[in-house]
């Protein structure tokens, strides 16, 4: 089950009747070998974060209507498990990204938190207005999924820098 931030009144419980917004976290992925290696240092060194962050939503609920039809935003590089890839995006360099957009069958139980009730009537159709205006150029610690998913939080629930809050008032947050 997702997470509410505790002590933080502009973080509200999920309701009913409003679209939900999460936020989860995924491991990079690399292939096996030179390219798992580099990832594996560059995380080691801080140079980049071992996660890759991607926002929820859920539709509004009503009691009479189980939770379905969910989807997972996310922004990654075009070839993720390409060396090649990752040796460009660890020396600075804007890499091409995708944003995907995935149903998915149901929000994810662990990494997983909800950030708030989205304030807009059709958060979806919202998301997809804020996809098409995102800059697809890839940038590590400059322009990512990090940013992308500030963003598209920001624009959905009107709270700004929500990963950096919930990396604050997250004790023992695994990132």
């Amino acid at each position: 089950m997702a997470i509410n931030l505790p002590g933080n009144s502009s973080f509200t419980a999920p309701g009913r009747g409003r679209d939900e917004i999460y936020v989860a976290t995924t491991p990079l992925r690399a292939t096996k070998g030179p390219a798992q290696l580099l990832m594996s240092a560059a995380y080691s060194s801080q140079l980049v974060e071992s996660s890759a962050f991607h926002a929820h939503h859920q539709p509004s609920i009503t009691s009479a209507s189980p939770p379905s039809n969910c989807q997972c935003f996310d922004f990654q590089p075009q070839d993720p498990e390409n060396i090649y890839v990752a040796l460009a995006a660890l020396s600075g360099r804007a890499i091409p990204g995708n944003i995907l957009v995935r149903k998915i069958s149901k929000i994810p139980k662990k990494k997983c938190w909800y950030i708030g009730s989205s304030k807009l009537s059709n958060a979806v159709e919202a998301a997809y207005k804020f996809n098409s205006s995102w800059q697809t150029d890839l940038r590590l610690g400059h322009h990512d999924c990090r940013h992308y998913t500030n963003g598209l939080a920001e624009m959905l629930i009107g709270k700004k820098n929500v990963l950096e809050h919930l990396q604050e008032n997250q004790q023992g947050m695994d990132y």
